[in-house]
C-alpha cells in the first residue's frame, strides 16, 4: 500500500465561526501483537477488532463515512488500517437547554441566581446571558446556551476506541496472565485477554500515537515470522507501509484474505502438478482454519501407503482434516487418493524433512482407523443392539435401547402409511439397526461418522442397499441445504428419529431458549418440514405428532399442541427465507395445512390471486364475513332458497351455485391457482350483497338464512388460504 495523505484547509462555519477541520488527515494503522490466537475464530476476531475501531473513530468525528477500513488478522496479530483519519475532530456547537425563561430571568430581564448558578456549572458567567436563545419548548419558553465543544484529539479518541475494541471482542474464552508493569509503576499486574499480548503499534502517517492497553505502550515496531523474519523487530515507517514491510522484512502476510487466496492458489497448483485430474477436497471451513494457523503458507505434497485406501474414505478424510488439518486429494471420480497436501508455515530450501515428518505423523492415525474398521467388522450390527441398553440417552427418557424401540414404532407407522406392510418391515429393520454403530470403536473415536459407518457395516453384514442407505440417511438432513434420505425406508426412519426427539424433549419441557438449543430441536423440526414438503409425502402432520407422543406412554406430558406450533413456526420462517411475504405465509398457514407438500402450491395460488383487481375487495369482504360469523357463533352452512328475499342475496346465491362447484372441483384436483381465480368472479355479487342486504335482520329465519349463505361462501373462499389475511 503506497503512502497517501489527504490535505485540508481549516474552513470556518459562517454562522458559528467554528473550525470544521483543524489539520490535514492521514492514514492510521493500529496493531495488537499477541501469542497464537484461536484459529477457528481468528477471522471473526480480526473483523470485530477492526470494525469497532473504525466505528468508534467515526462516532468521534475522527474518521468520516468515506474512510476506508482494511482489517488484518494473522495467527499472532490483529490490526486495522483506516484512511483519512484526522489528528483532531472538528469542534462542535452544542445547544443545551438551561431552564424555563420564567425561572432564569426576572421581570426586568436580568439573570436570576438559579440561572447564574447553572451557567457557572457549565463554565460560563453572566456575560453570556444576552446571547442566550429563547425557544419555545412545548407550551413554555426556555433558555438555551450554545457552547463550542472542542473536538477529540486522535490520541484520546483512539485510546477510547482501542479499549472499546478490546472489550467488545467476541472472545470464546479469556486467559488471565501476569505482566510486568512499566518503570513508572514497577511490579506485576494481572491481565485478562484471549491470549497474552506482547506488543502495541499505533501510527498516524509516520507519527506514533501514544496509547496504552493490556499493560503495553504503543510504538512503531512489531515482530515478524518466528523463524523466517529477515529483521527483528520489524519497524514500520509509515501506516501505509505496514503490510508491505511486514511481508518483506517479517515474512508475514498480514491479510487473512490474501493468505487464504494464496493457499487456495498453491493447493490448486500442487494438485495440477500431480496431474491425473486430482483436486484438493473442497472445504472452506478447513481453508479458513489453516489460513489462521500460518503466517507464510507453503503447500507441500505428501503421501501414505495405498493399503490404507481399503478403509472407508470418510474415515481417512476425517482424520486427516480434523486431526492434522491436511487437504486430502480426490481423483476425477471423487475417490480418495494416497496423496495429500500440507500447508506448512516454513519454506526451507529442502522440504524433504517437513514432508517426511508429516507423513510419519499421519501414518499412526490412519493405522488406528484401519484397526478400528477391521475390529468392528468382526461383529454384526444385529449383535450390537443389546449394547444400546447400556447407553444413556437422557435421564428422563431412558437409554438408547428404549429410544430405538420408540423410533421403530413410529417408523413402522410411517412405513405402513407410505408403502404398506413391505415398507413397514423395511423401516422397522433399519430403525432397529440405525443406532448400533454408536457402540462401535470407529464411531467412538470419530462421532462425526455415525450413520456413515452404520452403512458400511450393514453392507458388510450382507444387508440390502436399501437398508444400508436408510441407516446412513436417518440422520439427514443434518444441516440447512443437506440432501434428504435416498429411499422411502430412509425417509420413514429419519422422520421417526426426529419426531421422537421432538416429542420427547417437548414432553419433558426441554425446549430451546434464545440461541440455546442443545438438542438441535429447531434443526430437527426443519428436517421434518423439508422431508414432508420437498418429498410431498401424503402424511398428516397432526397424526405424525400424535403418533410420536403416544410411543412414550406415561413417560412424558402431552405437548403435541406446543410441538405443532413450533413446527409451523419453523415452516413459516423457512418460507419467508424462500422469498414469500409474511402476508402470503400467514394466509396459507392460518389454515394449518396438514400435508406440507401442497403448501408451495397454495402460496403460488395466493400470490396470483392477490395480484387480481378483485382481490382487495374479496379479501375485505372475507374479513367482514369472518367477523359477522364470530359474533353469530355457531352457524349452519345451509341456505333455504325460499327465504331469499332481496335481489342482491338472490343474485349472490345464483352466482355461488355456478362458481362454487367449479372452484371445489379445481381445489380437489389440486389446482389451487385456478380455484382462487374462479372465486374472483364473485366480487360483484358479494359487493352488491353487502350494499343491499341487512344480514342481521330482525326476523330470525331471515337472519339465520343469510348467515348460512355467508357461512357457505366463507368455507368455499378459505379452502386454499385464509383470504382475510390479505386484507390491508
Amino acid at each position: 500500500m503506497g503512502r497517501t495523505d489527504a490535505g485540508s484547509v481549516a474552513d470556518l462555519d459562517e454562522e458559528s465561526g467554528v473550525s470544521v477541520m483543524t489539520m490535514k488527515t492521514q492514514n492510521l494503522l493500529l496493531e495488537l501483537f499477541v501469542e497464537e490466537l484461536p484459529p477457528k475464530v481468528l477471522k471473526k476476531l480480526g473483523d470485530a477488532f477492526a470494525g469497532v475501531l473504525h466505528e468508534q473513530l467515526k462516532q468521534q468525528g475522527l474518521a468520516t463515512a468515506e474512510s476506508q477500513l482494511t482489517a488484518y488478522a494473522s495467527p499472532r496479530r490483529l490490526a486495522a488500517h483506516i484512511t483519512n483519519v484526522a489528528a483532531q475532530a472538528a469542534d462542535k456547537v452544542v445547544s443545551q437547554k438551561l431552564m424555563p425563561t420564567s425561572v432564569g430571568l426576572d421581570a426586568a430581564g436580568n439573570a436570576t441566581p438559579a440561572l447564574l448558578k447553572k451557567l457557572l456549572a457549565l463554565g460560563a458567567d453572566a456575560s453570556v446571558v444576552a446571547d442566550l436563545k429563547k425557544i419555545m419548548d412545548g407550551k413554555a419558553e426556555a433558555l438555551f446556551y450554545d457552547s463550542v465543544v472542542t473536538g477529540a484529539t486522535l490520541a484520546d479518541g483512539l485510546q477510547k476506541a482501542l479499549l472499546e475494541a478490546i472489550d467488545k471482542l467476541p472472545i470464546p474464552k479469556v486467559m488471565s496472565y501476569q505482566l510486568e508493569s512499566d518503570c513508572e509503576l514497577p511490579g506485576w499486574s494481572s491481565v485478562s485477554f484471549v491470549r497474552p499480548a506482547h506488543g502495541l503499534m499505533a501510527l498516524h502517517g509516520s507519527a506514533v500515537i501514544p496509547l496504552h492497553a493490556l499493560g503495553l505502550r504503543s510504538g512503531n515496531s512489531t515482530q515478524g515470522h518466528r523463524f523466517e523474519a529477515a529483521i527483528s523487530p520489524v519497524v514500520i515507517a509509515h501506516a501505509d507501509e505496514y503490510a508491505a514491510t511486514l511481508k518483506k522484512d517479517g515474512a508475514v502476510i498480514a491479510s487473512f484474505a490474501e493468505r487464504k487466496a494464496d493457499i487456495a492458489r498453491q493447493l490448486a497448483a500442487a494438485a495440477a502438478k500431480i496431474g491425473g485430474g486430482v483436486v484438493p477436497i473442497d472445504d472452506d471451513a478447513l481453508l479458513d482454519e489453516v489460513t489462521a494457523l500460518v503466517e507464510r503458507p507453503n503447500v507441500l505434497v505428501c503421501s501414505f501407503e495405498k493399503e490404507f485406501l481399503d478403509v472407508p474414505q470418510e474415515c481417512l478424510i476425517l482424520t486427516m482434516k480434523a486431526n492434522q488439518k491436511y487437504f486430502p486429494l480426490l481423483d476425477a471420480t471423487g475417490k480418495l487418493t494416497h496423496q495429500f497436501l500440507v500447508v506448512s508455515n516454513i519454506s526451507p530450501a529442502d522440504a524433504s524433512a517437513v514432508i517426511g515428518g508429516n507423513e510419519r505423523v499421519v501414518r499412526p492415525r490412519l493405522a488406528d482407523a484401519k484397526f478400528f474398521f477391521d475390529q468392528d467388522r468382526k461383529k454384526t450390527l444385529a449383535s450390537r443392539v443389546a449394547g444400546l441398553d447400556k447407553v444413556v440417552y437422557h435421564n428422563k427418557l431412558g437409554t438408547q435401547g428404549e429410544r430405538v424401540k420408540r423410533v421403530r414404532a413410529i417408523a413402522r407407522a410411517i412405513g405402513q402409511q407410505l408403502g404398506g406392510d413391505a415398507l413397514a418391515e423395511q423401516a422397522d429393520q433399519a430403525a432397529l439397526l440405525a443406532k448400533t454403530d454408536l457402540v462401535t470403536d470407529m464411531v467412538g473415536e470419530f462421532p462425526e461418522l455415525q450413520g456413515t459407518m452404520g452403512r458400511y457395516y450393514a453392507l458388510n453384514d450382507g444387508l440390502s442397499n436399501d437398508i444400508a442407505d436408510a441407516i446412513e440417511d436417518h440422520y439427514k438432513p443434518r444441516f440447512a441445504g443437506d440432501v434428504l434420505p435416498r429411499n422411502a425406508a430412509g425417509l420413514a426412519v429419519a422422520l421417526a428419529d426426529k419426531l421422537e426427539t421432538l416429542a420427547g424433549m417437548f414432553g419433558i419441557g426441554n425446549l430451546p431458549t434464545g440461541d440455546k438449543d442443545p438438542f438441535a430441536l429447531r434443526r430437527h423440526a426443519l428436517g421434518v418440514v423439508r422431508m414432508l414438503a420437498d418429498k410431498e409425502l401424503p402424511l398428516d402432520l397432526d397424526v405424525l405428532v400424535q403418533t410420536a407422543g403416544q410411543v412414550f406412554g406415561d413417560k412424558i406430558e402431552d405437548a403435541s399442541a406446543a410441538l405443532l406450533d413450533f413446527i409451523y413456526d419453523r415452516l413459516a420462517g423457512s418460507l419467508r427465507e424462500q422469498g414469500y411475504s409474511a402476508q402470503e405465509v400467514d394466509a396459507v398457514l392460518a389454515l394449518r395445512p396438514q400435508q406440507l407438500g401442497d403448501v408451495a402450491r397454495r402460496l403460488v395460488a395466493v400470490r396470483v390471486f392477490a395480484a387480481l383487481p378483485e382481490a382487495p375487495a374479496l379479501a375485505a369482504a372475507n374479513k367482514r364475513i369472518g367477523n359477522i360469523l364470530k359474533k353469530a357463533q355457531e352457524v349452519d352452512a345451509h341456505v333455504s332458497q325460499v327465504l331469499l328475499k332481496e335481489p342482491a342475496e338472490v343474485a349472490l346465491f345464483a352466482a355461488m351455485n355456478v362458481v362454487l362447484p367449479q372452484a371445489q372441483t379445481q381445489f380437489e384436483a389440486g389446482d389451487y391457482t385456478d380455484s382462487l381465480q374462479t372465486l374472483a368472479a364473485l366480487r360483484e355479487p358479494v359487493d352488491a350483497f353487502f350494499d343491499g342486504v341487512m344480514v342481521n335482520a330482525e326476523e330470525l329465519d331471515l337472519r339465520l338464512n343469510r348467515q348460512g349463505l355467508l357461512k357457505s361462501l366463507h368455507v368455499a373462499m378459505n379452502r386454499v388460504a385464509d383470504l382475510s389475511r390479505l386484507a390491508t
